[in-house]
């Protein structure tokens, strides 16, 4: 089990010295793990502006088979089609989860059946849940009373943001019907009004500050 990293997302928020790095998980299954690779330079770029948390402002990309996984705090999934894990990766992401890792991941249309299906097999016990409105993730730097921002508008479902809880930790924060990580792509690629970025970047800084400090 990784206590390190336990310990490093139990820090007070004013203790982050070092740089964090967001990693982005690559996916088998036909998926287009890698869209928009402006997005997460983008969010790191926001969260040292605006925060005293430190993130490196380029993406890494980590395999859930890999044992480098266990060196980012934060990974995020994103994409709009099929995601397939394999045995080795089930196995990994269940541990790095349940010893203190944190999964953010973002249906950009079209991936939910094939991301809660694998869900299911690295935790066939547990479900995900809706977050009420007043769960601190929305609420820990920016306040977001109604819940997660509608970016796009997709099929035109109301927003929702999913947990999966292990031993009472939130370890994994999935949102449906929003798009949120579009919002931090350069603004030439959506086209996503001014006060629509700024939902998106406000609501991004409020989950990676939730996963590192809880």
């Amino acid at each position: 089990m990784r206590e390190w990293l336990v310990l490093l997302l139990c820090l007070p928020q004013s203790l982050y010295a070092q740089e964090f790095v967001v990693a982005r998980v690559k996916y088998g299954g036909g998926g287009d793990w890698y869209n928009d690779p402006s997005m997460i330079p983008n969010l790191s770029k926001e969260i040292n502006e605006r925060t005293t948390l430190r993130a490196q402002e380029e993406q890494a990309v980590v395999s859930l088979e890999d044992e480098d996984l266990f060196n980012y705090p934060f990974i995020f999934l994103t994409g709009h089609g099929n995601i397939k894990f394999d045995d080795r990766e089930i196995k990994n992401l269940r541990t790095y989860l349940t010893s203190g890792g944190f999964l953010y991941a973002d249906d950009d249309y079209g991936m939910d059946e094939a991301f809660r299906r694998e869900l299911k097999r690295v935790f066939p016990d547990k479900e995900l849940v809706e977050l009420p409105f007043d769960h601190e993730i929305y609420h820990i730097f920016y306040d977001f009373p109604s819940g997660l921002p509608k970016i796009h508008k997709h099929d035109e479902k109301p927003p929702q943001g999913f947990g999966m809880f292990h031993d009472g930790r939130l370890v994994l924060f999935y949102t449906y019907e929003t798009n949120i990580s579009d919002g931090w792509a350069d603004f030439d690629v959506h086209n996503d009004p001014p006060h629509k970025r700024e939902e998106a970047f406000k609501m991004g800084i409020n989950i990676v500050m939730y996963a590192l400090t809880h």
